[in-house]
């Protein structure tokens, strides 16, 4: 097997986020539910962008995230995800770039316009995200960089991408691509709300395409429709090479086989914003994972990077991922 050119390469959702402020009382009157993404029509992305107030911008998706977080530590990165020829697409496609990912899917030049993710945070630090998919739902087979696929370690693949037959489609061949070349396929199940919607063929991606699932644990509970976290444990030990299992403030636990590992989480100073915190996790751990260290090294450099992102607005790191791992003795 050739030497991967990539750690990871990502398949999911590009899109540009709009964070801002609100508290509870806005969240309903705006009719919004707390703590989930909701997929929304462009008319009510108007509508709510109107409805905000001052507003961070800036490239996001959770696929993309991961390849950023992965950057910052050092990591060799690519991604596959459609914007439209619009200003928003080609601020996406710099943001990545500029981050240190390999990011060159051409931008389609008809259809709807560049996705976008309005992101209400409240003062418990509770990201509710209202998503205007756009073009990004678009992708399919044909969008697939069959060269980055067989030149990556692992192919990351974004639970959120999974709503349309065209992705569920590319996801397959991606999948395919990675095993027929000896490389490694990870999953993240993104939300539960998206398991709900799509159980029964994420049942069937994990059991016959993937060896690396990541997921929280409302997402695993409702994936085995378990009556608790455990069972839904015991369940996935057996249908994946590794499952990382994040808990929040519990950290995470790590399956693979037989063994299993539990790993705290890290120090937390403030929680400001809890966006990307499963997209940085997975960062580190994809990154701990290619670079040969152990399960339990993975979950900590994992949690590391997710405490990072927590203490700021937005998903991206704000300081050197890399510098904090080196400091932290990892």
């Amino acid at each position: 097997m050739a030497q991967a050119a990539y750690d990871v390469v990502g398949v999911g959702n590009a899109i540009v986020d709009v964070i801002a402020r609100a508290d509870d009382a806005q969240l309903g009157t705006l009719g919004l539910d707390k703590g989930v993404m909701t997929l929304i029509d462009a008319d009510r992305a108007r509508a709510l962008y109107d409805a905000l107030g001052p507003a961070l911008e800036m490239s996001g998706g959770s696929a993309a995230n991961t390849l950023a977080g992965l950057a910052s530590l050092g990591g060799r990165g690519a991604y596959i995800g459609k914007v439209r020829n619009d200003q928003l697409g080609g601020v996406f496609g710099h943001d990545l770039n500029a981050a240190g990912v390999d990011y060159r899917t051409p931008a389609a030049t008809k259809g709807p316009p560049t996705a976008r993710c309005l992101i209400f945070v409240t003062p418990d630090a509770q990201r509710t995200m209202q998503t205007f998919l756009g073009v990004s739902v678009e992708l399919g087979v044909d969008d697939i960089d069959e060269q980055a696929i067989r030149a990556a370690a692992i192919t990351y693949l974004e639970g959120y991408l999974f709503d349309r037959e065209e992705a569920k489609e590319a996801f397959v061949h991606a999948a395919e691509l990675a095993h027929a070349a000896g490389r490694r396929v990870a999953l993240t199940l993104s939300d539960p709300f998206c398991v709900d919607r799509h159980r029964a063929a994420f049942l069937h991606l994990v059991e016959n395409h993937i060896d690396i699932l990541f997921a929280n644990e409302a997402e695993i509970v409702s994936l085995y429709e378990a009556p608790s976290f455990d069972r839904a444990l015991q369940r996935v030990r057996g249908h994946c090479e590794i499952a990382a299992l994040t808990r929040s403030e519990k950290g995470s636990v790590i399956a693979a086989g037989d063994e299993v590992h539990v790993v705290d989480a890290a120090p937390v100073a403030k929680v400001v914003d809890t966006t990307g915190a499963g997209d940085l996790y997975a960062a580190g751990f994809l990154f701990g994972l290619t670079r040969g260290r152990d399960l339990a090294a993975c979950g900590r450099i994992g949690g590391l990077a997710a405490a990072e992102a927590i203490q700021h607005y937005g998903a991206r790191p704000e300081t050197s991922l890399k510098e904090l791992v080196r400091k932290s003795g990892l």
